[in-house]
């Protein structure tokens, strides 16, 4: 699809609605259908769009989904609609009134942006992209707050604004991008654009090194439901008289509840205890696993493993999973199979850090059977390959 005119005709959004809840497997029986009584490209087109919406429902919710438009990479790269969401509620604690959105993609932060009663101009220099983005802040009713405008983010003058958000493209021709001067603009350039106004957000991948972020920035690595979204850069956004190591902070997902940096030292290493505290990825990006540790009383399993063990369990942390550990092993594969044999365990979680061994092939192996549950980590202990197993605390 090169041109989203079309669908949003009376005969296009007529499509739409008949597709919301299209079956893909009859794709071709419907296509070939509704091919009978509208033209073939609108068809395609409409189907595209169903197919689009149907995966966006997932980070968009299906109430906005089926209202929005997107393009494939717009889907993969846009923001989670609840991280966009805390996002523009940070701007808006700020008291952001108006925030230049640079690479504003399919516009989900600019929608958010909007919905927190922030003025947005949006800007993206692909065509298809600045016109998916325009449709979307009318679908949404948004279209007052946001102006979408097809520019290089480069020439863009946002003088006027409070604030600047930039999302850099991070994929390329060849896929990802990990370095973060071959994003697209780089990170030097949104660096040098936050730093032209009082406030700022840089959406960067969440593996990008602590030894990147400017001293002027604060870094927030985001987790939703357990899993990793992103980093973001901040700047002017840190709390007057903050403790040192407060720039940098780990959130998560619904809540939010954020732990913030002291700087505090590697915790120590000891033997495992009768619990294993699995922390937040958000928590092990963000170089956060001293913090959690010192609350739970706890040390490593090993001193570069981001596991926390302790003898006693501690109150429930946000930040870290608690799980009972019935026994400690070195890594053995028979054993293990004979291990769960003996105790019925047919329901097997695996876990691993530090180890080679990917969950699927060792479920392969092992076959586990019965009517019991158990967890092992694949890990190292002090060095050595091992074998925690146990299962969820309480």
């Amino acid at each position: 699809m090169n041109d989203l005119s079309p669908l949003l005709t009376d005969e296009g959004q007529a499509l739409l609605a008949a597709l919301r809840d299209f079956d893909p497997a009859r794709e071709l029986a419907i296509a070939t259908r509704l091919r009978r009584e509208h033209p073939a490209e609108l068809v395609s087109a409409a189907l595209g769009q169903a197919r689009l919406r149907q995966r966006a429902a997932a980070k968009f919710g299906a109430e906005d989904a089926y209202r929005m438009y997107f393009t494939p990479n717009g889907v993969e790269q846009a923001t989670r609609a609840s991280v966009a969401a805390y996002r523009a509620g940070r701007f808006a604690a700020l008291g952001v009134g108006s925030v230049a959105d640079l690479c504003c993609g399919v516009g989900g932060d600019a929608v958010a942006l909007a919905r927190a009663g922030i003025r947005v101009l949006a800007v993206d220099r692909d065509p298809l992209t600045a016109s998916v983005a325009r449709a979307n802040a009318a679908a949404l009713g948004l279209a007052e707050l946001i102006e979408v405008r097809r520019a290089d983010v480069t020439e863009v003058d946002a003088s006027a604004y409070d604030a600047v958000f930039v999302d850099p493209a991070r994929r390329g021709g060849r896929g990802r991008v990990f370095d973060p001067e071959a994003y697209s603009p780089p990170l030097s350039w949104a660096i040098g654009a936050a730093r032209s106004r009082p406030y700022a957000a840089l959406k960067i991948a969440p593996g990008v090194p602590h030894e990147l972020v400017p001293e002027d920035f604060d870094a927030e690595w985001i987790s939703d439901g357990g899993d990793v979204k992103e980093a973001v850069l901040w700047r002017g956004a840190r709390a007057a008289g903050a403790a040192a190591g407060s720039g940098v902070t780990a959130t998560l997902l619904p809540g939010p509840r954020s732990l913030t940096g002291r700087g505090l030292p590697n915790p120590p290493v000891r033997p495992v205890g009768r619990y294993l505290y699995e922390p937040d990825g958000a928590v092990v990006r963000a170089h956060l696993v001293a913090e959690v540790a010192e609350e739970l009383n706890g040390g490593l399993i090993d001193e570069t493993i981001a596991y926390i063990t302790s003898d006693e369990r501690r109150p429930d942390t946000p930040f870290a999973t608690a799980y009972e550990i019935t026994d400690v092993l070195p890594f053995h594969l028979k054993r293990l199979k004979a291990l769960l044999r003996e105790r019925g365990v047919g329901s097997l979680t695996v876990k691993k850090r530090g180890s080679a061994v990917e969950p699927e092939e060792l479920r392969r192996k092992v076959k586990p059977q019965g009517p019991n549950a158990a967890t092992v980590f694949l890990t190292r202990v002090a060095g050595a390959p091992s074998m925690l197993i146990g299962h969820p605390a309480g």
